[in-house]
């Protein structure tokens, strides 16, 4: 009688077994990333998070996108939940730059990653990256603008603006007024520009969690207190589309039409497409192109060198400090948007179609 072959079966059982651990254990290993958006009131943060999850899920990483709607309490919840599901990195995009101490702590001390998307998160030294665009040069880009517009280098003036900016419980905001009023503060100081309002500081013009209606509401109250006796208003510094947007609706009802009484040049940024659409109805002037297919690239190889337990790639050490900390940053370049060149911008790039603006 003739032996059975048993070792050939048994070697297929052992690799069987083998391979099923490995997938296991494959499985169990995946890295998992937390994407915390402030809300999906503007559409760049949906775009930003549904990039960045792409080349996350590309590689073969777990993200998961969360929105909270404007509600700090909300951001913080969900970050929690992720910090107890044992999440490696987080990448979060705050409401509130101050408020998240408590949760970032909790982060640190389960060894998760933290990396702050385009705003600084404040007062803590658990966050270990920023990614972001220059903040200060898209300040700057909107005072230039507005200075080549009026021709205040030689025009007498005066000229009226009116100053807006963005929420204090944003870092960025400050680094946009700055960065603006490196530009126009001289000449609001020699009178060449002037506020009917008397309003130019940034904490006085601040509008809470960029909140459109707020801006809105703060434009008309400035165009019928101050500008009701026909006195024309030359221009309006707004920090982002967001805001803008709110702006133009205030000047719409005041009476100002893009075939009748001219809008006054209007900055903003983001490139939001219903303030391109703006722009090309010369409601608006120009916005800053911050490219979010360039900030989620930079976040992911962020990430993918954390987890691969590689320094990741940084340009700056110094711009960022949030009051503990300098934070190691990857800043990205900003770029003006106009009339002229939002289709060479925007559309050549493929970041929008030319059939949004048909």
């Amino acid at each position: 009688m003739k032996k059975r072959m048993v070792f050939p079966a048994l070697l297929i059982l052992v690799v069987a077994a083998a391979v099923a651990v490995y997938l296991w254990n494959t499985r169990e290993t995946v890295s998992k990333i937390g994407i915390f958006m402030p809300s999906r009131k503007e559409m760049r943060w949906q775009q930003d998070s549904d990039s960045l999850a792409r080349q996350l899920q590309a590689k073969g990483y777990q993200a998961e996108i969360r929105n909270a709607e404007d509600d700090i309490g909300e951001q913080i919840r969900q970050i929690d939940a992720m910090i107890d599901d044992k999440f490696n990195v987080l990448v979060i995009a705050a409401i509130d730059s101050v408020e998240l101490t408590d949760v970032l702590k909790k982060a640190a001390d389960n060894r998760i990653s933290v990396i702050a998307y385009d705003r600084l998160l404040m007062d803590t030294p658990n966050v270990d990256y920023y990614v972001t665009f220059d903040n200060f040069e898209v300040g700057r880009l909107q005072g230039e603008y507005l200075e080549m517009a009026l021709d205040l280098k030689n025009a007498p003036g005066p000229f009226n603006i009116e100053v807006f900016a963005g929420s204090p419980t944003d870092n960025n905001a400050v680094f946009f007024y700055d960065g603006a009023m490196s530009v126009l503060k001289q000449y609001i100081d020699d009178g060449k520009l002037v506020a009917r309002s008397g309003e130019t500081e940034r904490l006085e013009t601040s509008i809470m969690h960029w909140v459109a209606s707020d801006a809105e509401k703060r434009m008309t109250d400035l165009l019928n207190s101050y500008y009701s006796d026909g006195e024309e208003l030359h221009a309006i510094l707004s920090p982002n589309d967001g805001l803008a947007l709110g702006i133009i609706e205030a000047l719409r009802k005041f009476g100002y039409s893009d075939d009748g009484r001219p809008f006054p040049l209007l900055t903003g940024q983001d490139c939001e497409l219903e303030s391109v659409r703006a722009i090309l109805r010369n409601e608006q002037s120009m916005t800053v192109f911050k490219d979010t297919r360039t900030l989620a690239d930079r976040t992911f190889r962020m990430i993918d060198d954390i987890l691969l337990k590689k320094t990741p790639e940084t340009n700056d050490s110094s711009t960022y400090n949030n009051n503990i900390k300098n934070v190691p940053t990857f800043m990205c370049k900003p770029v003006l948007v106009t009339k002229d060149n939002y289709s060479s911008v925007l559309v050549d790039s493929g970041y929008y179609d030319i059939l949004d603006f048909q």
